[in-house]
């Protein structure tokens, strides 16, 4: 094994293969032996590669890919002279099946020819094409043989070159801007210079032309005056008689019908020409949301929750949605007339994306839809030559008519306009190399390339939760990321008025993202198929309900669906993917699922007879009900107190303190979730003056306390009021009785007391020595015991409870997994829900004295291990906890084990037995006894055990 290329090996390698036949079935496990030998290998096994490595299809059928070499490769191998752009599918269908720990780089080869794909980075076409006696002489493109980090050097890398030529566009963009061009204007003058690069370097213009016209622009020739006569001449029917656009074609009346050219200034003149020295074929259409995004500032971009989609995360929509009932079709067909009429439904497929931006799922949409006909073409000239003969053309019937888009913004519409003229040619360019592979010459073959579609039809700009959609087969998209939390403040008042109005069965709650699924599953027809993306709180309560459960409920089938991944893109979230019909759907359904919060990730997949609502594999334990003795109880969330003006450092509150001891009755310690979770010695860094229950007269008492709050927080609270109110103007204008928001005005009239004092959880800890919390968003279960005499900040999750056995049941695995199940996330991290985990959580109902004691005890050795760890070693309860994701013997490991051991026998509850399932069983069971008035044992001691043996310790966080 080496970390250099040996030449001499390499072209020992390359005449061994000249001399083989090229037998896939007889000779590929002998190249792939020989191959690994050429890097210094004793051959593919001592590597550790395996062929015919097993992989399970969507069917559940096994296929055998030739070789999978984790984490570095897969090779698939096709007889001599195979034409390798037929197997693509196949290939990177395996790439998708093998999780967890997907190769990075996947291969196909004829013996004569490697192409070379990275799907991470691109789909399209691949990194590198090597044939092989430029094996030797190309050596770099297979820098991943080598055992080091050496980085392959590829010759087609078609993202670096789209990124690039956008990065250049945009700017000229962003600067004719900056310099008070009309932004509708200046973004039609860039993308028209756009498809004019392109068209060159497809062979639609002469090659050179618009350089040339920079040239004379930089010698002092008016830019206005030289590009408006080149675009106009494309906007023309009638050619030019004569001078240097004689020769330019008619391109189309869309892009091209306003013709308002700008007058460029050098540094614009420059960046253009950089951009037109790229090579526009090779330009990647999908990944123009580059463009579309950084034409941008920041905060539009946020505002409307515009979010770059990689290509590999769109094709988990489009493949799943729109090709695969085909794919299924061609591998059913076997009959030319079978072919034939597939092709036509492929002809006649409308494919719509609401929410569009820049084109990208459209663009691969199309894209697939194109190579499939090819390769149903492919399957009638190998199997029904003789039919075909006369009655079937090899010219494309797939139009970007077929293909509509919805946005609401401008620069969206014109670029996923323009994103789809690519595709064509593109497509037009790829078919002619099919054409010839076929070695068919029949009439009807050559696809005019000119002029283009004008799509102005297919593509709008409209809102598209108000307006109508146009008749669709399929939708697919990535819908704007906004949160419920942020609506109202992105969009404003009137607007999410409208939007209720319009929706009223969707609950208030839930994301924006909800009324797009709610919207696509009521347009579709029965049969119809829709993809789409979001973050994964679709799968979760509000959002859930309003748009998965409604649409299980309504005739919907989730066929394939990605419960959870780290996104792509650069916004920090983590999103589902979800792909459903409206009807019923026979046959195993995929979930997949990342395993990690990093991009790198392993994944899962499931197949599974069914995926509900919450695209868990797991007991769906959506329908579980709250439980009136949960919510008459205990869970809390922590003080929220709205303004810094509240807060002050722990040092400078006990010196006033100390000063003056009447002001600790209201300057009090203020644990957060980090304090707990991030410090040894867990104390509050911070104190909180709570005025309340005070008016303002006895709040005014406590004097410095006072003028404090009344300097810092009165000013910002008079401020917010005031834009709240201007906010809320325009929709009470239009309706007196309109829904508004008037928290501001609340927090100003009680401007002295927190936003939220939290008063049941203040009077409830009255009398209380210690509180049970935990950090509302986390990554692991950890409670642990607060001293009342501290208040929790709105990031903790406060339970009032004292005793060790009611810490027991909260620190176990059953209460975790119920936890994880039921409630929401943040990123990767869970987030603890009152209403949707404690409230539904079922308690043990019978447990024996005995059994509520042994809770208790394996309670209070897993905290005094704790305590002992973290003062030995200095550590947190972060890094303690994080110890537990390390292979090997673990003390705490045991220490839960044996407190999971003892909850479970006070449930009742068989050894192996599913906790979500039991869980949900009994919370039926609860929900039952309520409703016939029986008794149901809630939060707290268990009746019939006394106090004394559950309360067997007094630790406790204190000030």
């Amino acid at each position: 094994m080496m970390d250099w290329v040996d030449k001499g090996r390499l072209e020992h390698f390359v005449q061994y293969v000249q001399s083989l036949s090229g037998d896939e079935k007889g000779e590929a496990q002998v190249f792939c032996d020989r191959f690994f030998q050429a890097f210094g290998f004793e051959g593919y096994k001592e590597a550790g590669a395996t062929l015919e490595f097993r992989v399970l299809s969507e069917k559940k059928s096994t296929k055998f890919a030739d070789l999978v070499w984790r984490p570095k490769l897969l090779l698939e191998m096709k007889s001599r002279g195979e034409h390798l752009h037929r197997h693509y599918s196949q290939l990177f269908d395996y790439w998708l099946s093998l999780v967890p720990h997907r190769p990075q780089y996947a291969v196909l080869c004829n013996f004569d020819e490697f192409w070379i794909y990275d799907f991470d980075q691109q789909m399209e076409q691949p990194v590198d094409r090597v044939q092989l006696p430029d094996v030797v002489r190309r050596s770099e493109a297979f820098n991943f043989m080598l055992p080091g980090q050496k980085k392959p050097l590829f010759r087609n890398n078609l993202v670096e070159v789209t990124r690039s030529a956008a990065d250049k566009l945009a700017q000229v963009f962003k600067d004719l801007v900056r310099r008070k061009v009309d932004p509708a204007r200046a973004q039609r003058f860039v993308l028209q210079c756009l498809v004019v690069m392109f068209s060159e370097d497809v062979g639609l213009l002469r090659r050179g032309l618009f350089l040339e016209l920079l040239e004379d622009c930089d010698k002092g020739q008016n830019s206005y005056d030289l590009m408006g006569a080149l675009f106009r001449q494309m906007n023309s029917v009638e050619p030019a008689k004569g001078g240097r656009y004689r020769d330019v074609p008619y391109f189309n009346g869309g892009l091209f019908q306003v013709i308002d050219p700008v007058e460029l200034n050098q540094g614009d003149g420059w960046r253009l020409s950089e951009a037109a020295s790229q090579d526009w074929s090779r330009v990647q259409p999908a990944i123009f949301g580059t463009l579309f995004q950084s034409s941008f500032e920041k905060e539009e971009r946020h505002t409307r929750g515009a979010h770059f989609t990689s290509e590999a995360d769109i094709s988990k929509v489009v493949r799943p949605t729109v090709l695969l009932p085909f794919r299924e079709r061609l591998a059913r067909a076997s009959a030319f007339r079978e072919l034939v009429k597939l092709r036509d439904d492929l002809a006649s497929a409308r494919v719509l994306d609401p929410a569009c931006g820049s084109g990208n799922f459209l663009y691969v949409a199309y894209r697939e839809m194109r190579r499939l006909e090819s390769e149903i073409l492919d399957e009638v000239f190998l199997r029904y030559a003789k039919d075909a003969e006369g009655k079937v053309a090899t010219r494309s019937v797939i139009s970007t008519k077929q293909f509509y888009g919805i946005d609401s913004h401008p620069l969206a519409v014109e670029l996923a306009k323009v994103t789809l003229t690519l595709a064509r040619e593109l497509a037009l360019l790829e078919s002619r190399t099919h054409i010839q592979a076929r070695q068919h010459d029949l009439p009807g073959t050559e696809e005019a390339p000119l002029p283009l579609d004008n799509l102005d039809d297919n593509i709008v700009r409209e809102d598209a939760l108000f307006s109508d959609w146009p008749e669709a087969d399929f939708v697919i998209g990535n819908p704007p990321f906004q949160s419920k939390n942020k609506m109202q403040q992105e969009f404003g008042r009137t607007y999410m008025n409208r939007l209720r109005d319009l929706y009223p069965e969707i609950p208030g709650r839930a994301d924006y993202c909800v009324y797009w699924f709610r919207k696509a599953h009521d347009h579709l027809k029965p049969g119809g198929r829709a993809g789409l993306v979001w973050t994964n709180t679709i799968r979760q309560n509000y959002s859930r309900e309003g748009g998965l459960d409604y649409i299980v409920a309504n005739r919907g089938t989730i066929t394939e669906a990605v419960s959870t991944q780290v996104w792509s893109g650069d916004a920090a979230v983590h999103v589902s993917i979800v792909n459903w019909v409206k009807g019923s759907v026979a046959g195993p359904k995929k979930l997949i699922t990342q395993l990690g919060d990093k991009a790198d990730s392993p994944w899962r997949i499931d197949t599974l007879d069914g995926i509900n609502s919450a695209l868990s594999c797991r007991v769906d334990v959506s329908g579980a009900v709250s439980l009136r003795v949960n919510r008459e109880s205990q869970a809390y969330q922590g003080q929220t107190h709205g303004h810094e003006g509240f807060l002050l450092p722990a040092r400078e509150a006990e010196g006033l303190i100390s000063k003056d001891r009447k002001l600790a009755e209201v300057l009090l310690p203020y644990l957060i979730a980090d304090d707990m979770l991030g410090r040894p010695d867990q104390k509050p860094t911070r104190y909180v003056i709570d005025f309340h229950p005070r008016n303002v007269l006895e709040a005014a008492k406590f004097e410095p306390l006072f003028d404090h709050v009344k300097k810092e927080v009165l000013p910002t609270r008079k401020q917010a009021a005031e834009e709240e109110e201007k906010r809320n103007a325009e929709p009470l204008a239009q309706n007196a009785k309109a829904r508004v928001n008037r928290h501001h005005a609340n927090f100003l009239k009680k401007w002295w007391l927190l936003s939220y004092p939290r008063e049941d959880l203040i009077e409830h800890l009255q009398g209380f020595v210690r509180f049970i919390v935990c950090s509302r968003v986390t990554k692991r279960p950890i409670f642990t015991f607060v001293d009342s005499r501290i208040r929790p900040n709105d990031a903790l999750a406060v339970f009032a409870l004292e005793d060790d056995y009611s810490f027991g049941i909260l620190q176990s695995s059953p209460h975790w997994e119920w936890f994880k199940a039921r409630c929401s996330t943040l990123e990767e991290r869970f987030r603890y829900t009152s209403d949707t985990v404690f409230d539904s959580f079922c308690w043990p109902q019978a447990p024996s004295a005995k059994q509520a004691r042994q809770v208790a005890e394996a309670a209070v050795k897993v905290r005094t291990l704790r305590h002992q760890v973290m003062e030995q070693n200095r550590w947190t309860l972060r890094e303690l906890y994080r110890s537990l994701e390390d292979p090997g013997d673990n003390p705490l490991r045991r220490a839960t084990e044996k407190l999971d051991e003892t909850v479970r026998a006070a449930y009742g509850m068989a050894s192996g037995e599913d906790p979500l399932r039991y869980l949900l069983a009994l919370n039926a069971t609860c929900a039952e006894r309520e409703r016939t008035g029986e008794p149901v044992v809630g939060p707290g001691i268990p009746p019939g055990t006394p106090p004394e043996a559950v309360r067997l310790s007094e630790d406790r966080i204190e000030p």
